[in-house]
């Protein structure tokens, strides 16, 4: 080899690994935004990392910092594939900055939705915001949609200075960790977790109503909403919504684990136990929540002599399909009881059918709380994860509560 190709040779490495490295993403904390339909934003904001070599990103929604680490890049394109509830990232790099597409991958399609992120960005609504009008600190009763299908929910925020967080509680869970600001008279709040893409906006009136509201949801849901300031605003309780058919003290199914061997109530390790059966779905972020909740309940309470079991309602009938979702959901919180594949779809009415016992369900998740003679005790609907704050909290302790009386509760003979 002479002189001339060797010296090509190295020339053209150093340029490959300088192109390589143009590849990589900025580190630092990001404004990203997906535009909806109506072309509104729904803005979020990233932190990128290097570890290990690789880079990876936390998703920031308020004290939440969802870790993603399966981040590709090849040339200028970026791939970015999302944990949980099967969605990803395509893009491209043009400068620092970065475009393309959300892909949710649906039951049926791939639905697109423009993105568009920049680096250095540590602001979501506002770089500059207007002086608030109000502080909206505090508890609110607010009912979205008009008529019939008006839902009332319970709003909770904390204000400082512009700075706005804070989530709304429903029937069926919560809204997670919300994040944005208060300008001038406008809220403005988001949140983005890989399945749920929102955007709240509205007018505050004073610190006593909110009007004109609108909640973007996805690529296209526009619901509106409003909300008046009520310290003593509460939800129905969740152990009233969902019960058994008249007659029936047990429940009963028989479904197959994500290794295929069927798994039913009627086996010995069931036996004798407090059993808590989890109806969830790895597409639901309240049911994410209650499974990392689940998680460590497992671990303390196992031993003493209880046991859960998954039971998932995924977009699709297929087996594999949503065995392939709920491994992710196995993987991502380490979970060591079992999860089975129902075979039926998140549909609440297949649900309902699917365990014929129960009178309806209104929500995922469901939890059905059994004792150690087989009977169901409690059935809990919905989840009001750690984005809750002191909801979480007496929500663990009222349920572990429940769980040390039933423990200590002996068998009928």
């Amino acid at each position: 080899m002479t002189f001339k190709n060797i010296a090509a040779g190295i020339c053209g490495l150093l340029l490959l690994q300088t192109s390589f490295a143009q590849t990589k993403l900025k580190t630092g904390v990001w404004r990203g935004a997906l535009k909806t339909k109506s072309g509104t934003e729904i803005p979020f904001n990233f932190d990128v990392t290097n570890s290990g070599g690789k880079q990876q990103l936390a998703i920031i929604n308020s004290t939440e910092r969802f870790k993603v680490t399966d981040v590709v890049t090849k040339g200028d394109s970026v791939f970015i594939h999302m944990p949980l509830f099967n969605s990803e990232f395509k893009l491209k790099l043009n400068g620092e900055n970065l475009s393309g597409n959300w892909v949710r991958h649906l039951a049926d399609n791939d639905l697109l939705i423009e993105f568009n992120a920049t680096p250095n960005t540590p602001w979501r609504f506002f770089k500059d915001a207007e002086k608030p009008a109000a502080n909206i600190t505090g508890r609110w009763s607010a009912v979205f949609g008009e008529g019939a299908s008006a839902d009332t929910t319970v709003g909770e925020f904390k204000q400082t200075g512009n700075k706005l967080t804070g989530t709304f509680l429903t029937t069926t869970g919560d809204y997670r960790f919300l994040e944005g600001s208060v300008s001038g008279n406008k809220l403005y709040l988001s949140t983005f977790d890989g399945g749920h893409a929102y955007t709240f906006t509205a007018t505050i009136n004073d610190d006593k109503t909110i009007t004109d509201g609108k909640f973007y949801a996805g690529y296209s849901a526009i619901e509106g909403w409003k909300a008046v300031k009520d310290e003593n605003a509460k939800l129905p309780d969740a152990y009233s919504l969902t019960s058994l058919k008249p007659g029936y003290k047990k429940i009963a199914f028989s479904f197959k684990d994500l290794e295929g061997k069927t798994v039913s109530l009627d086996d010995a390790r069931f036996k004798n136990k407090v059993v808590i059966v989890q109806i969830l779905g790895s597409w639901c972020p309240n049911c994410m929540d209650e499974t990392g909740y689940m998680v460590n309940y497992y671990k303390k309470y196992h031993n003493k002599g209880v046991e859960v079991i998954g039971l998932a309602y995924e977009r699709t009938t297929d087996f594999e399909k949503s065995k392939k979702a709920l491994q992710q959901v196995k993987d991502r919180f380490n979970v060591t009881y079992p999860l089975l594949v129902t075979g039926y779809t998140s549909d609440k009415k297949q649900t309902a059918e699917s365990l014929p016992m129960l009178a309806k369900v209104v929500g995922f998740p469901t939890t059905i709380i059994i004792d150690k003679n087989g009977d169901v005790q409690k059935i809990h609907t919905g989840f009001s994860g750690p984005g809750t704050g002191e909801h979480y909290t007496e929500f663990t302790h009222e349920f572990e509560k429940l769980t040390d009386d039933l423990l200590a509760t002996t068998t009928a003979p």
